[in-house]
């Protein structure tokens, strides 16, 4: 997994970083002119100094992170497999392995566990407080790095309660249609984001809309991640959009019905209010006796902590 040469290149500087140390000398501030908006949330998170010396930027950049080159990625030995958009499947042979067109697991892919456990997706979000509220046992947040630097209190609130955090991506994108340097940034600033954050380096990592490939795991797996999937989907983000055929009542009753068979990886969604509406009633149904996914493996919670 390379982990010293990721480590090296992310720079151990990151002991240093506080967020919450505006006059700390490792950590550079932006004007006001220069405050953006990212779902009209100010960039909470300073740039740290550290990241500034090795990407020669001063600002966290926008749902687009620029490609920086990475000493320890070999491009010879990412495979040759097309790009393609979302849904448009059948563009590469069965031996790419997409888990979102052909729901093909790889041997090293995480998809379920010994206990039925929740996941979530898509935070940090004010809506994640409500779930740390509820939360009785350790679960798995995969966090965006773009609302990591918004909302970095949430992350910490969610690590310091005892959470596994892993990586979603900077900002969402379907990895697969995505060039070799549009994918590698989407990780980078990702591990970055937590980095600076949570003084971590995460090992699980979960590709948005399951868009994941050989392509996209030979990337990852350089950056020492593992793809952690699932077996049981809630499809809870259909409730935000008023899909009349998803209802929180459908969900519930599946969820029992995984309850009834074992174990499993559930997908849900911290996001937003109305998921976490529904993940409260399912933490009713299932209980406290779950797992994180490091837990369902017996692997490590991160590649390394500080």
């Amino acid at each position: 997994m390379k982990s010293s040469l990721i480590l090296l290149s992310f720079s151990l500087a990151a002991l240093t970083v506080s967020a919450g140390e505006a006059s700390d000398p490792d950590v550079i501030t932006s004007k006001a002119s220069d405050i953006e908006f990212v779902g009209e949330q100010y960039r909470q998170l300073p740039f740290p100094r550290w990241l500034t010396e090795f990407t020669g930027m001063t600002r966290w950049p926008d749902l687009d992170p620029p490609y920086i080159p990475l000493d320890f990625i070999d491009m010879d030995k990412i495979p040759d497999f097309k790009p393609y958009r979302q849904g448009l499947c059948g563009v590469n042979p069965r031996d790419a392995c997409s888990f979102d067109c052909d729901n093909c697991i790889a041997h090293d892919d995480v998809y379920t566990c010994p206990k039925l456990s929740q996941t979530f997706d898509d935070g940090p979000s004010p809506a994640t407080l409500r779930l740390l509220n509820k939360l009785k046992h350790n679960t798995t947040f995969f966090a965006l790095g773009i609302n990591t630097v918004n909302h970095p209190d949430i992350y910490r609130k969610t690590m310091e309660a005892g959470h596994l955090m892993g990586s979603h991506t900077w900002s969402h994108a379907y990895l697969p249609s995505l060039s070799n340097e549009q994918i590698i940034a989407q990780i980078q600033w990702s591990i970055w984001a937590m980095n600076a954050t949570g003084h971590h380096f995460p090992k699980w990592f979960r590709p948005p809309y399951g868009g994941i490939d050989n392509r996209v795991r030979a990337i990852t797996r350089q950056f020492g991640l593992q793809a952690a999937l699932w077996n049981h989907d809630t499809f809870d983000w259909k409730l935000v959009s008023n899909d009349p055929i998803r209802t929180e009542e459908q969900i519930y009753e599946e969820v029992r019905k995984w309850k009834s068979q074992g174990g499993g990886l559930i997908l849900e969604h911290d996001g937003s209010h109305r998921p976490v509406d529904v993940a409260l009633n399912v933490i009713d149904i299932l209980g406290p006796d779950q797992m994180t996914v490091a837990q369902c493996v017996n692997g490590p919670d991160y590649i390394r902590n500080f």
